[in-house]
Protein backbone atom coordinates (compact mmCIF):
# COMPACT_ATOMS: atom_id res chain seq x y z
CA UNK A 1 0.00 0.00 0.00
CA UNK A 2 1.33 3.26 -0.66
CA UNK A 3 0.14 6.72 0.99
CA UNK A 4 0.01 9.38 -1.16
CA UNK A 5 1.95 12.81 -0.22
CA UNK A 6 0.69 15.94 1.54
CA UNK A 7 0.40 18.38 -1.40
CA UNK A 8 2.95 21.18 -1.68
CA UNK A 9 2.14 24.69 -0.93
CA UNK A 10 1.99 26.89 -4.51
CA UNK A 11 5.07 27.97 -5.60
CA UNK A 12 7.13 25.57 -3.40
CA UNK A 13 8.14 23.60 -7.06
CA UNK A 14 7.11 20.28 -6.08
CA UNK A 15 4.13 18.32 -7.98
CA UNK A 16 0.75 18.58 -6.05
CA UNK A 17 -0.58 15.04 -4.71
CA UNK A 18 -2.10 13.21 -7.89
CA UNK A 19 -5.24 10.47 -7.35
CA UNK A 20 -3.70 9.16 -10.96
CA UNK A 21 -0.54 7.99 -12.76
CA UNK A 22 0.46 6.05 -15.29
CA UNK A 23 3.10 3.48 -13.67
CA UNK A 24 5.15 0.21 -15.39
CA UNK A 25 2.68 0.14 -17.95
CA UNK A 26 -0.90 0.31 -16.59
CA UNK A 27 -3.21 3.00 -15.16
CA UNK A 28 -3.07 3.52 -11.05
CA UNK A 29 -5.88 5.08 -9.29
CA UNK A 30 -6.56 5.69 -5.57
CA UNK A 31 -9.53 3.79 -4.54
CA UNK A 32 -11.41 6.65 -3.57
CA UNK A 33 -14.17 4.77 -1.97
CA UNK A 34 -11.40 3.19 0.91
CA UNK A 35 -11.07 6.71 1.97
CA UNK A 36 -9.92 7.60 4.55
CA UNK A 37 -9.48 4.62 6.69
CA UNK A 38 -7.56 3.38 3.68
CA UNK A 39 -4.95 4.32 0.99
CA UNK A 40 -4.82 1.96 -1.56
CA UNK A 41 -3.87 2.17 -5.21
CA UNK A 42 -6.17 -0.05 -8.03
CA UNK A 43 -3.79 -1.26 -11.02
CA UNK A 44 -6.07 -0.85 -14.23
CA UNK A 45 -4.94 -3.08 -16.94
CA UNK A 46 -8.06 -3.17 -18.76
CA UNK A 47 -10.62 -0.75 -20.11
CA UNK A 48 -12.98 -2.39 -17.93
CA UNK A 49 -10.68 -2.11 -14.90
CA UNK A 50 -10.90 1.75 -15.78
CA UNK A 51 -14.63 1.74 -16.46
CA UNK A 52 -15.85 0.30 -13.19
CA UNK A 53 -13.66 2.60 -11.78
CA UNK A 54 -15.11 5.60 -12.76
CA UNK A 55 -19.04 4.09 -12.09
CA UNK A 56 -18.47 2.92 -8.41
CA UNK A 57 -16.07 6.60 -7.72
CA UNK A 58 -12.87 4.78 -7.17
CA UNK A 59 -12.06 8.07 -8.90
CA UNK A 60 -14.35 10.79 -9.11
CA UNK A 61 -14.57 14.71 -10.14
CA UNK A 62 -14.96 15.35 -13.48
CA UNK A 63 -11.39 16.60 -14.51
CA UNK A 64 -9.71 13.50 -12.68
CA UNK A 65 -12.40 11.20 -15.00
CA UNK A 66 -11.49 13.24 -17.80
CA UNK A 67 -7.58 12.63 -17.12
CA UNK A 68 -8.93 8.72 -16.00
CA UNK A 69 -10.44 8.37 -19.32
CA UNK A 70 -7.56 9.47 -21.49
CA UNK A 71 -5.37 7.07 -19.45
CA UNK A 72 -8.39 4.34 -20.10
CA UNK A 73 -8.22 4.57 -24.07
CA UNK A 74 -4.34 3.59 -23.77
CA UNK A 75 -4.96 0.94 -21.76
CA UNK A 76 -7.89 -0.82 -24.04
CA UNK A 77 -5.69 -1.13 -26.60
CA UNK A 78 -2.89 -2.69 -24.71
CA UNK A 79 -3.64 -5.84 -25.97
CA UNK A 80 -4.24 -4.64 -29.44
CA UNK A 81 -1.38 -6.76 -31.88
CA UNK A 82 -2.55 -5.95 -35.74
CA UNK A 83 -3.17 -2.64 -36.81
CA UNK A 84 -6.15 -3.87 -38.57
CA UNK A 85 -7.79 -4.29 -35.18
CA UNK A 86 -7.09 -0.65 -34.19
CA UNK A 87 -9.71 1.40 -35.47
CA UNK A 88 -13.03 -1.26 -33.88
CA UNK A 89 -10.96 -1.67 -30.44
CA UNK A 90 -10.62 1.89 -30.62
CA UNK A 91 -14.48 2.72 -31.05
CA UNK A 92 -15.57 -0.51 -28.78
CA UNK A 93 -13.31 1.07 -26.15
CA UNK A 94 -14.76 4.97 -26.23
CA UNK A 95 -18.07 3.79 -25.79
CA UNK A 96 -17.08 1.89 -22.71
CA UNK A 97 -16.12 4.89 -20.78
CA UNK A 98 -18.40 7.10 -22.01
CA UNK A 99 -21.05 5.68 -20.92
CA UNK A 100 -20.08 5.36 -17.26
CA UNK A 101 -20.93 8.82 -16.13
CA UNK A 102 -23.03 10.96 -18.19
CA UNK A 103 -23.13 14.67 -15.95
CA UNK A 104 -19.29 15.07 -15.93
CA UNK A 105 -18.70 16.49 -19.44
CA UNK A 106 -14.71 16.45 -18.73
CA UNK A 107 -15.20 12.34 -19.58
CA UNK A 108 -16.50 13.37 -22.94
CA UNK A 109 -14.29 16.24 -23.54
CA UNK A 110 -11.15 14.50 -22.85
CA UNK A 111 -12.29 11.39 -25.31
CA UNK A 112 -13.15 13.25 -28.06
CA UNK A 113 -9.41 14.72 -27.86
CA UNK A 114 -8.10 11.26 -27.99
CA UNK A 115 -10.53 10.16 -31.08
CA UNK A 116 -8.69 13.41 -32.92
CA UNK A 117 -5.25 12.18 -31.87
CA UNK A 118 -5.91 8.24 -32.82
CA UNK A 119 -7.22 9.68 -35.80
CA UNK A 120 -4.13 11.23 -36.68
CA UNK A 121 -2.04 8.08 -36.21
CA UNK A 122 -4.20 5.17 -36.89
CA UNK A 123 -1.94 3.76 -40.03
CA UNK A 124 1.02 3.49 -37.68
CA UNK A 125 1.29 0.36 -35.82
CA UNK A 126 -0.04 -0.58 -32.70
CA UNK A 127 2.62 0.11 -29.72
CA UNK A 128 3.25 3.29 -32.21
CA UNK A 129 -0.42 4.54 -31.56
CA UNK A 130 -0.22 3.63 -27.84
CA UNK A 131 2.29 5.91 -27.33
CA UNK A 132 0.89 8.40 -29.04
CA UNK A 133 -2.15 8.19 -26.87
CA UNK A 134 -0.23 8.27 -24.00
CA UNK A 135 2.03 11.02 -24.98
CA UNK A 136 -1.09 12.78 -24.92
CA UNK A 137 -2.86 11.50 -21.85
CA UNK A 138 0.17 12.65 -19.97
CA UNK A 139 0.27 15.75 -21.15
CA UNK A 140 -3.27 16.62 -20.46
CA UNK A 141 -2.58 15.30 -16.99
CA UNK A 142 0.46 17.86 -16.68
CA UNK A 143 -2.11 20.73 -17.99
CA UNK A 144 -4.79 19.86 -15.51
CA UNK A 145 -2.20 20.09 -13.04
CA UNK A 146 -1.21 23.75 -13.87
CA UNK A 147 -4.73 24.69 -14.97
CA UNK A 148 -5.50 23.83 -11.19
CA UNK A 149 -3.01 25.87 -9.92
CA UNK A 150 -3.66 29.16 -11.75
CA UNK A 151 -8.00 28.89 -10.28
CA UNK A 152 -5.82 28.80 -6.97
CA UNK A 153 -4.47 31.81 -7.98
CA UNK A 154 -7.57 33.69 -9.08
CA UNK A 155 -9.95 32.17 -6.59
CA UNK A 156 -7.58 33.97 -3.49
CA UNK A 157 -8.18 37.28 -4.86
CA UNK A 158 -11.59 36.98 -3.32
CA UNK A 159 -10.86 36.11 -0.24
CA UNK A 160 -10.05 38.56 3.25
CA UNK A 161 -8.60 37.81 5.88
CA UNK A 162 -10.17 35.61 8.08
CA UNK A 163 -13.14 34.57 5.95
CA UNK A 164 -15.24 31.28 6.97
CA UNK A 165 -15.73 29.43 3.84
CA UNK A 166 -18.47 26.68 3.40
CA UNK A 167 -17.94 24.07 0.67
CA UNK A 168 -19.91 20.94 -0.55
CA UNK A 169 -19.11 17.75 -1.77
CA UNK A 170 -15.29 17.32 -2.93
CA UNK A 171 -13.36 19.54 -5.21
CA UNK A 172 -9.83 19.19 -4.27
CA UNK A 173 -6.76 17.43 -5.50
CA UNK A 174 -8.47 13.92 -4.99
CA UNK A 175 -11.35 15.33 -8.01
CA UNK A 176 -8.61 16.18 -10.25
CA UNK A 177 -5.53 15.62 -11.81
CA UNK A 178 -4.33 17.42 -8.92
CA UNK A 179 -4.40 20.39 -5.93
CA UNK A 180 -8.10 20.91 -6.93
CA UNK A 181 -10.76 23.62 -8.10
CA UNK A 182 -12.64 24.62 -4.93
CA UNK A 183 -10.25 23.11 -2.62
CA UNK A 184 -7.81 24.38 -4.93
CA UNK A 185 -9.18 27.90 -4.15
CA UNK A 186 -9.18 27.53 -0.50
CA UNK A 187 -5.48 26.06 -0.34
CA UNK A 188 -3.84 29.18 -2.43
CA UNK A 189 -6.52 31.48 -0.03
CA UNK A 190 -4.53 29.30 3.25
CA UNK A 191 -1.35 30.27 2.11
CA UNK A 192 -2.15 33.92 1.25
CA UNK A 193 -3.16 34.43 5.23
CA UNK A 194 -6.61 35.10 3.41
CA UNK A 195 -8.61 32.02 5.12
CA UNK A 196 -9.67 31.68 8.71
CA UNK A 197 -11.42 28.26 8.38
CA UNK A 198 -13.30 25.61 6.21
CA UNK A 199 -16.55 24.21 6.90
CA UNK A 200 -17.06 21.05 5.48
CA UNK A 201 -20.59 19.58 3.79
CA UNK A 202 -20.78 15.72 5.08
CA UNK A 203 -22.68 15.29 1.27
CA UNK A 204 -24.92 12.61 1.79
CA UNK A 205 -25.72 9.86 0.38
CA UNK A 206 -21.80 8.90 -0.44
CA UNK A 207 -19.82 11.79 2.33
CA UNK A 208 -17.42 12.78 -0.05
CA UNK A 209 -17.16 15.92 2.36
CA UNK A 210 -16.65 14.14 5.49
CA UNK A 211 -14.38 11.21 3.82
CA UNK A 212 -12.76 13.20 1.41
CA UNK A 213 -12.54 16.91 1.56
CA UNK A 214 -11.61 16.37 5.80
CA UNK A 215 -8.85 13.86 4.28
CA UNK A 216 -7.62 16.26 2.15
CA UNK A 217 -7.88 19.50 4.98
CA UNK A 218 -6.36 17.67 7.75
CA UNK A 219 -3.09 16.41 5.06
CA UNK A 220 -2.88 20.77 3.96
CA UNK A 221 -3.47 21.70 7.56
CA UNK A 222 -5.85 23.91 6.66
CA UNK A 223 -8.51 24.09 10.10
CA UNK A 224 -11.86 23.07 9.32
CA UNK A 225 -14.95 21.45 10.98
CA UNK A 226 -17.52 18.84 9.79
CA UNK A 227 -21.16 19.67 9.75
CA UNK A 228 -24.26 18.25 8.22
CA UNK A 229 -25.51 19.19 4.92
CA UNK A 230 -28.60 20.77 6.69
CA UNK A 231 -27.11 22.99 8.86
CA UNK A 232 -25.71 25.28 6.39
CA UNK A 233 -28.65 27.60 6.47
CA UNK A 234 -28.28 27.61 10.33
CA UNK A 235 -24.63 28.86 9.82
CA UNK A 236 -25.58 31.31 7.50
CA UNK A 237 -28.49 32.72 9.81
CA UNK A 238 -25.84 33.02 12.31
CA UNK A 239 -23.51 34.94 10.40
CA UNK A 240 -20.32 31.96 10.72
CA UNK A 241 -20.19 31.59 6.55
CA UNK A 242 -18.54 34.55 4.47
CA UNK A 243 -18.56 32.94 1.11
CA UNK A 244 -19.08 29.65 -0.47
CA UNK A 245 -16.81 27.78 -3.10
CA UNK A 246 -18.09 24.73 -4.53
CA UNK A 247 -17.00 23.03 -7.91
CA UNK A 248 -18.72 21.88 -10.79
CA UNK A 249 -19.32 18.36 -13.09
CA UNK A 250 -20.54 20.96 -16.07
CA UNK A 251 -21.40 23.96 -16.79
CA UNK A 252 -24.08 25.14 -19.51
CA UNK A 253 -22.94 27.96 -21.80
CA UNK A 254 -25.18 30.51 -19.77
CA UNK A 255 -23.74 29.96 -16.65
CA UNK A 256 -26.02 27.53 -15.12
CA UNK A 257 -23.61 24.77 -13.25
CA UNK A 258 -24.37 21.04 -12.26
CA UNK A 259 -22.72 20.19 -8.96
CA UNK A 260 -23.26 17.22 -6.42
CA UNK A 261 -26.93 16.84 -5.11
CA UNK A 262 -27.11 19.70 -1.88
CA UNK A 263 -25.30 22.51 -4.19
CA UNK A 264 -28.44 24.25 -5.08
CA UNK A 265 -29.52 23.95 -1.65
CA UNK A 266 -26.14 25.69 -0.50
CA UNK A 267 -26.85 28.59 -3.60
CA UNK A 268 -30.40 29.03 -2.67
CA UNK A 269 -29.88 29.96 1.18
CA UNK A 270 -26.63 31.78 0.27
CA UNK A 271 -28.79 33.95 -2.27
CA UNK A 272 -30.94 34.30 0.83
CA UNK A 273 -28.40 35.09 3.44
CA UNK A 274 -26.35 37.23 0.97
CA UNK A 275 -23.01 35.49 1.09
CA UNK A 276 -21.52 35.15 -2.12
CA UNK A 277 -21.92 31.78 -3.93
CA UNK A 278 -18.89 31.00 -6.16
CA UNK A 279 -18.10 27.71 -8.64
CA UNK A 280 -14.60 27.01 -9.59
CA UNK A 281 -13.61 24.87 -12.28
CA UNK A 282 -11.77 24.35 -15.69
CA UNK A 283 -12.96 25.89 -19.06
CA UNK A 284 -13.01 22.21 -20.10
CA UNK A 285 -16.13 21.76 -17.54
CA UNK A 286 -17.93 24.72 -19.47
CA UNK A 287 -20.30 23.04 -21.84
CA UNK A 288 -20.74 25.19 -24.76
CA UNK A 289 -23.05 23.18 -26.50
CA UNK A 290 -25.45 22.85 -23.56
CA UNK A 291 -27.56 25.62 -23.88
CA UNK A 292 -28.78 26.12 -19.72
CA UNK A 293 -29.14 23.43 -16.96
CA UNK A 294 -32.40 22.48 -18.24
CA UNK A 295 -30.31 20.50 -21.12
CA UNK A 296 -27.33 18.87 -18.76
CA UNK A 297 -28.11 15.50 -18.41
CA UNK A 298 -28.72 13.97 -14.57
CA UNK A 299 -27.19 10.92 -13.35
CA UNK A 300 -29.52 8.84 -10.96
CA UNK A 301 -27.88 6.18 -9.39
CA UNK A 302 -28.52 3.03 -7.56
CA UNK A 303 -31.51 3.53 -4.92
CA UNK A 304 -29.28 1.23 -2.30
CA UNK A 305 -26.75 4.48 -1.94
CA UNK A 306 -29.41 6.04 0.16
CA UNK A 307 -31.28 3.35 1.75
CA UNK A 308 -27.72 1.93 3.15
CA UNK A 309 -24.85 3.70 4.53
CA UNK A 310 -21.86 2.04 3.29
CA UNK A 311 -23.39 -1.77 3.72
CA UNK A 312 -25.71 -0.72 6.44
CA UNK A 313 -29.36 -0.55 5.97
CA UNK A 314 -30.77 2.45 7.31
CA UNK A 315 -34.64 2.11 5.70
CA UNK A 316 -36.90 -0.90 5.97
CA UNK A 317 -36.82 -3.61 3.44
CA UNK A 318 -38.29 -3.11 0.36
CA UNK A 319 -38.56 0.95 1.18
CA UNK A 320 -39.03 3.45 -2.26
CA UNK A 321 -36.31 5.91 -3.31
CA UNK A 322 -35.07 8.13 -5.42
CA UNK A 323 -31.17 9.21 -5.50
CA UNK A 324 -30.64 11.86 -7.97
CA UNK A 325 -26.64 12.33 -7.80
CA UNK A 326 -26.60 16.33 -9.04
CA UNK A 327 -28.29 19.23 -8.80
CA UNK A 328 -28.61 22.41 -11.25
CA UNK A 329 -27.39 25.78 -9.21
CA UNK A 330 -28.75 28.52 -11.80
CA UNK A 331 -26.53 31.35 -12.87
CA UNK A 332 -28.39 34.31 -11.41
CA UNK A 333 -27.40 32.70 -7.89
CA UNK A 334 -23.83 32.50 -8.93
CA UNK A 335 -21.17 35.43 -7.65
CA UNK A 336 -18.65 34.38 -9.63
CA UNK A 337 -16.94 31.26 -11.67
CA UNK A 338 -13.58 30.82 -11.02
CA UNK A 339 -11.23 29.46 -13.64
CA UNK A 340 -8.01 28.87 -15.14
CA UNK A 341 -8.19 32.61 -17.04
CA UNK A 342 -9.58 34.32 -14.07
CA UNK A 343 -13.36 34.72 -12.45
CA UNK A 344 -15.78 35.07 -14.64
CA UNK A 345 -19.58 37.19 -13.63
CA UNK A 346 -22.51 37.82 -15.34
CA UNK A 347 -23.76 38.42 -18.04
CA UNK A 348 -22.26 34.36 -18.57
CA UNK A 349 -23.02 34.23 -22.17
CA UNK A 350 -20.65 36.96 -22.62
CA UNK A 351 -17.70 36.01 -20.02
CA UNK A 352 -17.64 32.29 -20.91
CA UNK A 353 -17.06 33.45 -24.46
CA UNK A 354 -14.24 36.10 -24.13
CA UNK A 355 -12.75 33.38 -21.84
CA UNK A 356 -12.57 31.06 -24.45
CA UNK A 357 -11.53 33.10 -26.98
CA UNK A 358 -8.48 34.62 -24.61
CA UNK A 359 -7.75 30.73 -24.27
CA UNK A 360 -7.68 29.98 -27.86
CA UNK A 361 -5.37 33.39 -28.49
CA UNK A 362 -2.82 32.27 -26.12
CA UNK A 363 -2.63 28.93 -27.04
CA UNK A 364 -2.18 30.28 -31.16
CA UNK A 365 0.48 32.78 -29.74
Amino acid sequence: MTSPQTPPPPGSGEPPFTPLRWRDGALELIDQTLLPTEETWIRCTRVEDVADAIYRLAVRGAPAIGVAAAYGLVVGLLEVKEAAQLRPRFDAVYAILLATRPTAVNLSWALKRGRKVFDQVEGQSPEAVRQHLLAWAKELHRQDLETNLAIGRHGATLFQAGDRVLTHCNAGALATAGYGTAVGVITSSWMEGRLGKVWVDETRPLLQGARLTTWELKKLGIPFQLVTDNSAGALMTRGMVDRIVVGADRIAANGDAANKIGTYTVAVLAHRHGVPFYVAAPLSTIDRATPNGDAIPIEERRVEEVTNVFGTRVAPEDTDALNIAFDVTPAELIAGIITEMGVLTAPYEESIREAFARQESAAGS
